[in-house]
């Protein structure tokens, strides 16, 4: 719970942004090449024949005290850097704010800290996987933001 007050909670008990985060995990764990809708919660990754199979769904996270700002994590599992404030977000280069959902258990989701591929060779592949990983308590978060489908190596 965030604040003494959960607005992620159902009225059957379920937080709603750990059903949708339990939903990507499946889905990327079952990449399959389809199109489909273009929703957080669609039933499978995007992608075609003529492309890469997709097999990350890369979200930001929104918490409910960060002030609209997207939470961010050092994109090396060494760095201690403080990414996000409350008051605004002052990106590095060795922050943040793109994750991929790697596990789910009841309502702690593990994220793996995505980077921009500068690689213009290969427009392909617009994310890197890090070895950051970090874990969320979902009741913390007010909002997921999803960007499209894409391909990460390493993961």
């Amino acid at each position: 719970m965030c604040n003494n007050f959960n607005n992620n909670e159902r009225s059957d008990g379920k937080n709603c942004i750990a059903e949708v985060l339990k939903v990507i995990d499946v889905l990327q764990k079952n990449a399959c090449p389809e199109n489909c809708s273009d929703s957080c919660d669609r039933p499978i990754l995007g992608g075609g024949t003529n492309c890469y199979v997709f097999n990350t769904r890369p979200v930001q996270l929104f918490t409910c005290c960060g002030n609209g700002i997207p939470f961010s994590m050092p994109v090396c599992k060494d760095f201690i850097e403080v990414c996000s404030t409350t008051t605004g977000l002052n990106p590095s280069e060795n922050c943040s704010t793109i994750f991929r959902v790697e596990k789910l258990e009841g309502n702690c989701c593990t994220f793996r800290v995505l980077v921009p591929n500068t690689d213009t060779t290969n427009c392909n592949i617009p994310w890197l996987a890090t070895n950051s990983f970090f874990t969320f308590d979902c009741d913390c978060l007010c909002a997921i933001r999803c960007l499209s489908d894409c391909f990460v190596e390493c993961v």
